[in-house]
């Protein structure tokens, strides 16, 4: 059952429209991040929910109300802001409490909750310090507990991990899972980075000027994108455009030039629409001529750019149908010029809109 949906909603600032005709539900008890680069309307959703600007047009509903004109203050929502946005003077404690005050909470309540919460996120013992004392993630761990001591209907994150290291970052993002799974939050978490996104959620949405352009379980998105802003979004780096298709039972038949692709059909795929195939640089399977006939699924190319990764080398390698990155493990490396061929896996080959 959806917690919450906005359906038909727009939003603009002077006319321009950020949000148009934008439609999105979140079930009771999951975690959906938005995701997408700057300005594609994911921060302006989520205040949308909050309730910090209005929209022109459409319906917000939660739990089977009407939330669309309810002002921010009415709305028992928890939100954790990307500069932790901490009161500098006052203890942990207070900072965590202060919610609570503004409810008319005191006395053993507001003490048991507070401690109650100070716990789930780890920070007990804290409760004299003050702000400045904490390292970034344990401000981060306050501002998470002032959100949820209120026990919001609703949480809500905005790019709440920007301002740590990398490091502290994947620790944090387990901790926020941990405590989103914990008390069975209802969550909406924004971010513009995909490995924290695809980490912690149950569903992810990809936005591209307003538009949700794929909704979907992270797995999913990750190796079945539907349309070409997702793919290169997500980071498919190869993309082939075919002249026709054709369709079987078990698979989907493609043709460029004089060269035959096949790409297999299978459950999780989905429905393949159009006719560009994308594929990332770890699924391309690249030998010597000897080592594969020419074929379907095949291209003959010559090395153009070989750069050391570490683990792997990334090839740059040129073919009658453009240029194509290529990640390989191997100990000696392919030289430039050298001449390879390039096969296509049909279960890793992908078709776009």
């Amino acid at each position: 059952m959806a917690l919450l949906s906005l359906e038909n909603m727009s939003v603009a600032y002077d006319q321009h429209y950020i949000l148009k005709d934008f439609n999105l539900s979140v079930e009771k008890g999951s975690l959906i991040s938005l995701l997408g680069p700057s300005g594609c309307g994911k921060t302006t959703t989520l205040r949308l929910i909050a309730g910090f600007i209005e929209a022109k047009e459409g319906k917000f509903a939660l739990n089977g109300k009407d939330y669309t004109r309810v002002p921010v203050s009415k709305r028992n929502f928890g939100f954790v802001f990307q500069s932790y946005a901490l009161f500098p003077h006052l203890s942990i404690y207070d900072n965590i409490a202060f919610g609570l005050r503004l409810r008319k909470v005191s006395g053993a309540e507001l003490d048991r909750r507070v401690r109650n919460i100070m716990d789930i996120v780890s920070l007990s013992g804290f409760e004299k310090r003050f702000p400045k004392e904490l390292s970034g993630g344990q401000r981060q761990r306050v501002a998470i507990a002032r959100a949820l001591v209120i026990e919001p209907e609703l949480l809500l994150f905005d790019e709440p991990l920007s301002n740590l290291d990398a490091n502290l970052r994947v620790n944090m993002r387990v901790e926020i899972r941990r405590i989103q799974q914990e008390l069975g939050i209802t969550t909406v978490y924004v971010s513009h980075d995909q490995e924290e996104c695809f980490s912690i959620s149950d569903q992810v949405a990809i936005m591209n000027k307003g538009v949700i352009e794929q909704l979907g379980a992270p797995s999913t998105i990750f190796k079945y994108p539907k349309t070409d802003f997702v793919a290169r979004f997500i980071g498919f780096t190869n993309f082939i455009g075919f002249d026709s298709r054709f369709e079987s039972s078990e698979e989907i038949a493609l043709r460029v030039k004089d060269y035959m692709f096949a790409v297999s059909k299978h459950p999780s795929k989905g429905e393949q629409l159009g006719k560009k195939g994308a594929i990332r640089p770890d699924d391309v399977v690249m030998g010597l001529l000897e080592e594969w006939e020419e074929g379907a699924n095949r291209l003959t190319g010559r090395i153009k750019v070989s750069t050391f990764l570490g683990r792997s080398y990334q090839y740059v390698v040129e073919t009658e149908l453009g240029d194509f990155t290529v990640n390989k493990e191997m100990e000696l490396p392919y030289q430039n010029g050298q001449e390879v061929r390039l096969l296509f896996p049909s279960e890793k080959l992908v078709l776009v809109e």
